[in-house]
């Protein structure tokens, strides 16, 4: 006869899950997630892990200014380029990199451009009998700016008859500060005339070659109250531009465009949609 008197705790130890070998993988499982665990939390730790902060506008501050700022947002500075520019004061912070309002992660870089204190001198080429394109791009290899456009009757429209630095002649081989803007006298055959392309939503610097590529002169610039300083003049959109832009040649060489000016990235993207 069978006997009825089994122990039922003994079905309850054959259980596979209670078996040693299973209680020992539970064992290990648990420190290999306690060891992932504290891993991630350490690795939070070393990266701050979701700890950005807004890189500070240090245009127009001194380094020393600067720095003070820069331990402030434990953040480290390097100057790592240098220009040239009258208009902003001699040894001031010019651009930077990252640019204001990026977000960065403390003790990054941010690399620094700032205006030197010594003005750089360039030899100034001759560019007379050029076309208006190669006298810019010749000046522009030399670090020199295209002023103003100034046309006076010739047969060659467009060709270089003069070339002026405030307000006066300038001939080749003198020693001038890099950076300075060359006016240029040229011919203009007569009849002949321009369109006024659309510049809104472009940066200033790009605005302003795309005039002169197409006879035109910078006008009155007028800015919005983001706009702060020369940096920022330079770094700007245009968000509105008079006179309008046409499709045909209406507009005689060397006419005038004025422009609007924006650091505002609300405006900007609000024009470059339309």
């Amino acid at each position: 006869m069978a006997d009825n008197n089994t122990n039922p705790g003994s079905n309850k130890e054959n259980v596979w899950w209670r078996h040693w070998f299973m209680i020992e993988l539970y064992k290990a499982a648990g420190v290999v997630l306690g060891i992932l665990i504290v891993a991630t939390i350490l690795l939070r730790v070393v990266t701050r892990h979701n700890s950005e902060m807004e890189v500070p506008d240090f245009s127009g501050l001194s380094l020393k200014e600067a720095q003070e700022m820069a331990n402030e947002s434990n953040l480290r500075l390097e100057v790592t380029d240098s220009v040239f520019l009258p208009r902003i004061g001699r040894g001031l912070v010019f651009r930077q990199n990252p640019h204001t309002g990026s977000m960065v992660k403390k003790n990054r870089r941010i690399l620094l451009t700032i205006n030197s204190f010594m003005p750089k001198q360039v030899i100034m080429p001759s560019v007379i009998g050029y076309s208006l394109r190669q006298a810019k791009a010749e000046l522009a290899a030399r670090q020199l700016n295209v002023g103003r456009l100034i046309y006076v009757s010739d047969m060659a429209t467009n060709n270089v008859l003069s070339q002026m630095y405030k307000g006066s002649y300038i001939a080749s081989g003198k020693s001038i500060e890099s950076g300075s803007e060359i006016d240029l006298e040229l011919g203009n055959s007569g009849g002949e005339s321009t369109f006024i392309p659309n510049v809104i939503g472009l940066q200033f610097i790009t605005a302003k070659d795309i005039l002169i590529d197409n006879s035109l002169n910078i006008g009155n610039l007028n800015y919005d109250q983001s706009v702060k300083s020369y940096s920022d003049t330079l770094s700007s959109f245009v968000v509105k531009q008079t006179p309008s832009p046409t499709n045909y040649n209406s507009y005689s060489l060397g006419a005038r465009v004025d422009l609007f000016l924006s650091i505002d990235k609300q405006k900007i993207e609000e024009v470059k949609t339309k």
